[in-house]
C-alpha cells in the first residue's frame, strides 16, 4: 500500500477545509470569559475565551462593522457566534467571531479589583520583603475553609496521609456569597491567636470566578496581609491569579495542593534522619581512628617515654631558679637597710636637739628665734631653749 505523504502546509490546508467544512463548526454560539483583549488600530480584534479549565483563540476582522461592543473588559462574561476555522501559517485553530453579547456586569468587578490591585501594589501588600517563611515541620495547622466542601476533607486526608501526627484546626467559614469575605476575615483571625497554630491555610476548591470572587474582596485581602502567623492562599483555580494569591505568604492551586506544599512527608523525614545517623557514624568512626593513630604516635614519643626525667630536670631548674631569687632578694634588703643606716645618720645629726646637747642653745622671743641683737629692746622677755630645761629672762 503506498504511503500518503503529506507537507506541514498541504497537512493544514486539508484541516483547514475538513473544519470549515463541518457544518457543526460553521456557525454556533459560545459562551465563556474573556481575556487577553487586544483591539487594534487596523480594525482587527483578538481575545481569548476561557472556562474553568480550557480557553480557545479568538478573533473579529473589522469588528467595528459588526455586532462587537468597543468596551470589552477583562473577566467580563459573553456569547459570541462565529464558525471554526484554522490558522495555516501556525496550524492554531481559532474562532472566527461575527457577533458578542455581554452577559453580565462582571466586567465591572474586575475594573474594580484592577484599581484596588494597584493601590494595595502601591502601599507595599505584595512586596516580596513583606511575605512570612513557613516553617519546616509545621506541627500544627489552621484552615478557613467550607465545613462541609470537598475542600477541608482534601486538605486533612493529605495532611494526615503524609504526617499523621499533624494537629489542624478548622475554621469552617461560608466562602462565597453575602457575608463570605466577613466570615473567611474572622477566621483568618481566630486562628490567628490560637499559640500552637504554625501556619494558615485559608481557601476553597474550584468554582467560576464568581465563586471566588471573596477572594478578591479588600476584607479578605488586608486579612490576608494582617496575619502575623505565615499565611496560604489556597484557592482551587490555575487559570487567574486573585488578589489573595498576590498577598499571602505562598500560592497554591488547589487546598491539596497545600497540605503537599507545607507538610513533608513523614516516612522521607525519617528515611533523611536515617542516612544523616549513618553519615555521622561514619564520621566518629573516622573521627576516633585518627585520634586513636595521634595517640599511638604520642605514646612513642621522646617527651612521653621520658617525661619523668623531663619533670626531674624542671624541678631541679626551679630549685636552682629559687636559690637564686632568695640570693637576690637578701643582697636588695642589705642594700636596702645600709641606705637606711645612711639616711640616719645624716638625720640625726641634723636634729636641733643633738645641737643643743653640744652645748648650744636657741633664744627666741614671741617663739621666734632671734638671730641679731637688733631684734630685741629694753623690757623684752626672751626664751632661751637649752638641752634641757627653758631661761626666761628680761632685757636690761
Amino acid at each position: 500500500m503506498e504511503q500518503k505523504i503529506y507537507s506541514v502546509t498541504g497537512l493544514n490546508k486539508e484541516v483547514k477545509r475538513y473544519i470549515e467544512g463541518n457544518s457543526s463548526f460553521n456557525d454556533f454560539y459560545l459562551k465563556g470569559e474573556i481575556s487577553n483583549i487586544t483591539y487594534y488600530k487596523s480594525g482587527h480584534l483578538y481575545f481569548t475565551l476561557k472556562d474553568k479549565t480550557s480557553s480557545v483563540k479568538c478573533a473579529s476582522f473589522q469588528y467595528k462593522l459588526k455586532q462587537i461592543p468597543s468596551d470589552l473588559t477583562e473577566g467580563e462574561s459573553i456569547k459570541l457566534q462565529g464558525k471554526v476555522s484554522l490558522y495555516e501559517r501556525n496550524g492554531q485553530y481559532q474562532i472566527i467571531v461575527n457577533m458578542i453579547e455581554k452577559e453580565n456586569k462582571l466586567g465591572l468587578l474586575y475594573a474594580k479589583m484592577e484599581k484596588l490591585k494597584k493601590e494595595l501594589s502601591e502601599k507595599g501588600f505584595f512586596d516580596e520583603e513583606n511575605k512570612k517563611a513557613i516553617p519546616y515541620l509545621p506541627l500544627t495547622i489552621g484552615v478557613v475553609t467550607s465545613g462541609s466542601g470537598a475542600a477541608v476533607r482534601d486538605i486533612i486526608n493529605t495532611a494526615r496521609n503524609r504526617f499523621e501526627n499533624i494537629n489542624i484546626y478548622v475554621y469552617p467559614a461560608k466562602v462565597q456569597g453575602d457575608g463570605s469575605c466577613e466570615e473567611i476575615k474572622r477566621g483568618i483571625e481566630v486562628l490567628n491567636e490560637i499559640e500552637e497554630i504554625d501556619v494558615i491555610v485559608a481557601g476553597r476548591g474550584g468554582g467560576s470566578i464568581e465563586d471566588l470572587w471573596s477572594f478578591n474582596e479588600e476584607i479578605v485581602v488586608k486579612a490576608f496581609y494582617n496575619s502575623k502567623k505565615p499565611i496560604v492562599s489556597a484557592v482551587g483555580h490555575e487559570i487567574d491569579f486573585l488578589l489573595s494569591d498576590l498577598v499571602a505568604d505562598i500560592r497554591v492551586a488547589t487546598p491539596t495542593h497545600a497540605s503537599e506544599i507545607i507538610i513533608p512527608e513523614k516516612k522521607e523525614l525519617l528515611l533523611k534522619l536515617a542516612e544523616k545517623e549513618i553519615k555521622i557514624k561514619q564520621l566518629l568512626s573516622k573521627k576516633m581512628e585518627i585520634s586513636k593513630m595521634q595517640l599511638d604516635q604520642r605514646k612513642d614519643s621522646y617527651i612521653i617515654k621520658n617525661y619523668m626525667n623531663l619533670i626531674e630536670d624542671e624541678s631541679q631548674s626551679l630549685v636552682e631558679k629559687e636559690g637564686r631569687l632568695l640570693e637576690s632578694i637578701e643582697e636588695i634588703i642589705n642594700n636596702k637597710k645600709h641606705r637606711l643606716e645612711l639616711m640616719s645618720g645624716k638625720l640625726e645629726s641634723l636634729n636641733p636637739l643633738k645641737v643643743l646637747e653640744r652645748g648650744y642653745s636657741i633664744t627666741t622671743i614671741n617663739k621666734r628665734v632671734i638671730k641679731n641683737i637688733e631684734e630685741i629692746k629694753k623690757d623684752d622677755i626672751i626664751e632661751t631653749q637649752l638641752s634641757k630645761g627653758k631661761i626666761l629672762s628680761r632685757v636690761e
